[in-house]
């Protein structure tokens, strides 16, 4: 399996894709004005504490409160653990309301929900995780040959006494790496720490104590591996800052790192802005002729397996369970694309015989094998219905792209005037390398071009300079969200 690693950035946005044998199987998106806010450290004020859920609502300055479970709450500050947390106390003895605390967001804010926290804090670095308020060392169930786990072991029981408290994860990069680099890993992991600890004493409650790397530096961090074959970002400036990462954790990988400076898109030479727009339609059409339908709920996740067009060559079972098989690939694959969590529930088309319904079950979990995303599967029903769960950690795609339709009451959903302003920077940039033109007139409607003119002005005059043309902008009234022109003048 050979995986590559496209980053693509434009003023205000940077979306990272990862490529599986040339197929896009996932996609990041990071925007400078919303952030995700996962591995961040907060100081966080208690404003409610809530017995009868044993959890509280912890305001760390974010527009909702965000939610912290007693299960989730650790007996350790800075350092100081008290070695007593086989089983949650109660709420009420662990919080009281006004109290100040140290969290960490375990979820982004999710529709109308807001962030998860732990007080269970985990720092990552290249081939480690730190835990301050843990004991001893845990590996990677990835890290599988059996002499790599016991010299990391070896390594690590020499390290763990002269680095400290606290515990550590060995992750999956780690495997084969040098000794001077996971001791380096070690040390700068507990220096961190220490800041940070610094830094909170300093920090008034609602505040931000530690923000995790930006997107294209995390990317590196969390799925740069032996497989990938090569990273391309069509950003110098991103660029340089990888380099540097990649420099002082992991130079080996270094000349894998390039700088894409192409006349064409990055995303449109690999054909990923098709994928993505195909990404936010319900229907999938599967090379068979069948189809998968994708409706995504607050409560959950359905998807529907149909037929189609496809007829089989031999009989009604037979095109069913191949179907099915074809079905259960692209549902993995889609899964991690749109980025879907939390209850699944897949449709299969009824199979009678029960071998093709454990084959159709076993080819999921083979394909959901490789996400990056904890899932787990249940067996198929007797109406060929699967539940399976996936973890959700951030929002999917449709959340980040798109809103709720209102000329449609919410049953489908339009892309943010946000989103159509980016879409309008990729096509700015797409014209000025295509054409010679003197200026740049923008059409789009009035809520794009308020966006243009206030909260996306700064973007827009970075892109002026950065082509050296004028743009100018037209409001039509007649345009809906989603459509705009650049016209080359």
């Amino acid at each position: 399996m050979s995986e590559e690693i496209l980053i693509n950035v434009t003023p205000g946005e940077t979306r990272v894709a990862l490529l599986e044998n040339g197929v896009l199987q996932e996609l990041y998106i990071e925007r400078a004005r919303r952030r995700g806010l996962v591995g961040n450290i907060y100081k966080g004020r208690v404003s409610r504490v809530l017995p009868g859920m044993q959890a509280a609502f912890i305001d760390i300055g974010l527009e909702r409160s965000a939610f912290l479970h007693a299960a989730d709450i650790a007996k350790v500050v800075c350092g100081e653990h008290d070695g007593k947390n086989d089983a949650p106390a109660d709420i009420r003895g662990l919080l009281h309301e006004g109290g100040e605390i140290l969290v960490q967001v375990l979820k982004d804010p999710l529709g109308t929900k807001g962030a998860c926290l732990t007080t269970h804090i985990s720092i990552p670095s290249r081939y480690l995780v730190y835990l301050p308020g843990g004991k001893g060392f845990a590996l990677s169930t990835r890290i599988e040959e059996e002499a790599e786990r016991a010299r990391l072991q070896e390594l690590l029981q020499t390290f763990a006494t002269a680095a400290g408290n606290g515990g550590y994860i060995v992750r999956t990069a780690a495997e084969g790496a040098a000794v001077e680099a996971l001791r380096a890993d070690m040390l700068f992991l507990t220096r961190l720490w220490e800041n940070i600890c610094a830094h909170a004493a300093d920090t008034p409650p609602g505040k931000l104590v530690h923000e995790d790397q930006p997107l294209s530096v995390r990317i590196l961090r969390d799925l740069f591996s032996s497989e990938v074959e090569r990273v391309r970002v069509d950003s110098a400036d991103a660029h340089a800052r990888m380099g540097a990462f990649t420099t002082m954790f992991v130079p080996e990988l270094a000349p894998r790192l390039e700088y894409y400076a192409g006349p064409r898109p990055i995303f449109d030479v690999y054909g990923i802005e098709e994928e993505i727009h195909r990404a936010l339609e319900r229907k999938v059409q599967l090379k068979s002729g069948g189809h998968l339908i994708i409706d995504q709920t607050e409560a959950m996740t359905t998807i529907d397996v149909n037929t189609g067009a496809y007829v089989g060559h031999r009989n009604l079972e037979e095109t069913i369970f191949k179907t099915n098989l074809e079905a259960a690939q692209a549902i993995a694959r889609q899964l991690r694309l749109r980025n879907l969590g939390g209850i699944i529930i897949i449709d299969f088309i009824d199979m009678a015989e029960e071998e093709h319904k454990q084959l159709v079950l076993q080819a999921l979990r083979q394909s959901l094998a490789r996400d990056h995303a904890k899932t787990q599967v249940s067996g198929v029903s007797a109406l060929g219905i699967v539940e399976m769960t996936r973890k959700r950690t951030r929002e999917s795609l449709e959340h980040i792209l798109c809103v709720p339709c209102p000329t449609c009451q919410a049953r489908g959903s339009l892309k943010t005037p946000e989103t159509v302003c980016y879409d309008i920077f990729r096509e700015i940039l797409r014209g000025t390398n295509q054409f010679d033109v003197r200026e740049l007139r923008v059409l789009a409607s009035q809520e794009v071009v308020e966006r243009l003119l206030d909260e996306e002005s700064t973007s827009l005059a970075e892109l002026e300079g950065r082509i050296g043309k004028p743009i100018r902008l037209q409001a039509e009234a007649f345009y809906g969200q989603e459509q705009f022109d650049v016209v080359p003048l």
